[in-house]
């Protein structure tokens, strides 16, 4: 896949779509009766990346006060979705020590791997900060993930929805129409190439998880170094 014409084309689509059509909220993001739960590997950019992602955020904020906006301990990558959210999941339903013990196994063999986060794009949901590998430590993972659960009897739903090719992290999601679309979009052209950092993925995290990965709704089952051997 083409990263930069990828995420060009998706925020080129969507800027057609706000502008003309509007949004898409998302009418569950506050919702009580949301049991969307799943289990998901992945990684988080460090203080000074969330930092710099804040900075602009506080811009769309001025523009749009009624959406929601990602707090900078839940900014993350998505590695996998092992299983992805579905309503009534719980924990109870699956062995956690056994998933655990799989991601072990498997994060042995891959070593740490960099992500440039650079530029925003956009779909009618919300607003994304584009992601670039700068290695193929990160599709090795998702291979590695992939094969062994592929040939394991344990519950998992990867790639059920899609095959995820693409390393962004959702930062804001429309929860209510625009209120000014031509403001937010002049925004998302002004930081389309805003560079944020690079960074070392070093650890990757197994957690249970709500749709939009909420601190307050996640649980951390188990944190896993890279091996650099």
């Amino acid at each position: 896949m083409d990263l930069p014409e990828h995420y060009t084309a998706m925020r080129e689509a969507t800027v057609h779509r706000l502008l003309h059509e509007g949004a898409d909220p998302d009418p569950l993001l506050h919702s009580p009766q949301d049991t969307r739960r799943g289990i998901t590997l992945l990684a988080r950019p460090p203080a000074a990346i969330t930092a710099a992602i804040e900075d602009i955020l506080a811009d769309f904020r001025a523009i749009e006060p009624g959406q929601y906006y990602y707090p900078a301990s839940d900014v993350h990558l998505t590695i996998l979705s092992i299983i992805s959210c579905y309503p009534g999941f719980t924990l109870t339903q699956i062995d956690p020590a056994a998933y655990c013990q799989a991601i072990r196994q498997i994060t042995r063999r891959v070593r740490p791997f960099r992500i440039r986060y650079e530029g925003l794009t956009a779909s009618p949901g919300g607003i994304m900060v584009q992601g670039f590998p700068e290695d193929d430590g990160l599709e090795n993972l998702r291979e590695a993930t992939r094969e062994f659960f592929r040939h394991s009897s344990l519950q998992q739903s990867i790639d059920a929805r899609y095959s995820i090719h693409t390393a962004h992290s959702t930062v804001i999601r429309f929860t209510q129409p625009l209120t000014n679309a031509p403001a937010l979009v002049a925004r998302l052209a002004q930081h389309q190439d805003r560079y944020f950092g690079t960074f070392e993925v070093d650890a990757v995290e197994l957690v249970y998880n709500d749709w939009y990965q909420r601190g307050p709704n996640t649980v951390l089952l188990e944190k896993y170094a890279l091996s650099r051997s």
